[in-house]
């Protein structure tokens, strides 16, 4: 079942038609932005022998397929800090995560600048507004070819609630209630338009970064995870990374140095991951690294989102142990453990993601990355 692995788990999350804001838009200050725009990052093309004519001007002869570049949306505040952070999303999702929750509340992008962070939102290669592709689609994309696939699986999968016997919703204790808050949830999905590719998501990610003059922050969701290992691997313009439960895809481990696999009650559900020299593997090991994950995370659970879950997380203390083994600096924050309770894979749009982000500033100033 590669696909579970290859797609599924940056997996849903919230967006499409919004209800009112929970926040009252008159205590909260205007913004006020510097710069702001977007652009694109990388890409290639495929072209056909011949020549264009007129004539036949539908015909493929002479003309190129664009596509396998990232599109990125920013904005900067006025008197900024040093570093901007970069956000990556997950599988089968776009730069959407971050922006505002089912229920109309600020997302991270907001609430960041307000913290006095330039932000950029990533859609990378085919995904979301980067969807050319120099690579057909493949079966193995559920979405293109079972409009039905994303609905009560991926709700389950990512833990963000379950279904009562009549098969209505019912949310985890932070998801914002509700049938317009589940629509906009399922209004979230994006169809990739070609075949994932993590190594070419991460050469990308990595171009973005080298662009920016002192480095940048990465952050991180899901199966964006090892596309930020892998970006920090060829850039050392990549100063931290900020990962909210990454998994899905593969973690990085030294070659010689694989971890312990823990299998899922659907063995395709497992955690993974992927060996790389010690010399790249290092690379990680010289930038402050944290991990965030929410509630509901159970090995052997009868619900397969929280089983699932519970082998990354896993995966992610052998992560987190390795990297300091070897002189990294690397926290794993499992959010009930520090008395935050209820939150799901999409911990960003839930009721208490501004709690969520201010964990996260906090790490931020620790580590004197809020100059």
């Amino acid at each position: 079942m590669k696909l579970w692995r290859s797609i599924a788990f940056g997996v849903i999350l919230v967006l499409g038609m919004y209800v009112a804001s929970p926040v009252d838009a008159a205590a909260k200050k205007p913004l006020v932005i510097a710069e702001q725009g977007s652009f694109t990052v990388g890409g290639a093309y495929k072209e056909k022998p011949g020549t264009f004519r007129q004539e036949n001007f539908t015909a493929e002869e002479g003309q190129r397929a664009y596509g396998d570049f990232a599109y990125v949306e920013y904005q900067k505040p006025v008197k900024a800090k040093k570093l901007p952070l970069i956000f990556q999303h997950g599988g089968a999702q776009s730069k959407r995560t971050w922006e505002s929750g089912p229920d109309g509340r600020e997302g991270f992008n907001t609430l960041f600048i307000r913290a006095g962070y330039s932000v950029y939102l990533v859609d990378q290669p085919r995904s979301g507004e980067a969807n050319l592709s120099t690579e057909a689609v493949t079966p193995d994309t559920p979405w293109a070819s079972n409009p039905m696939y994303g609905d009560k699986t991926l709700y389950v999968l990512s833990r963000i609630g379950h279904y009562d016997k009549e098969g209505n919703p019912v949310p985890n204790a932070q998801f914002p209630a509700g049938e317009k808050n589940y629509q906009a949830f399922q209004q979230s999905w994006t169809i990739g338009s070609g075949p994932l590719d993590n190594d070419l998501n991460a050469d990308v990610l990595a171009k973005l970064v080298d662009q920016q003059k002192d480095g940048a922050i990465l952050v991180t969701h899901s199966m964006g995870g090892t596309i930020g290992w892998r970006t920090a691997i060829r850039s050392d313009k990549v100063k931290a990374i900020i990962a909210y439960e990454p998994g899905g895809t593969p973690f990085v481990f030294p070659e010689t140095e694989m971890p312990k696999i823990t299998e899922a009650r659907f063995k395709a559900l497992s955690a993974s991951a992927m060996g790389v020299p010690m010399a790249d593997f290092l690379k990680l090991t010289r930038i402050p690294i944290v991990l965030y994950y929410g509630d509901y995370i159970k090995i052997g659970s009868e619900n397969v989102g929280e089983d699932k879950w519970g082998t990354e997380y896993a995966m992610a203390q052998q992560f987190v142990d390795t990297l300091n083994s070897h002189g990294g600096d690397a926290t794993l924050v499992h959010l009930p453990d520090i008395g935050i309770k209820g939150n799901s894979h999409f911990l960003m749009q839930e009721k208490n993601n501004e709690e969520i982000m201010k964990l996260a500033l906090d790490w931020l100033h620790k580590n004197g990355l809020d100059k």
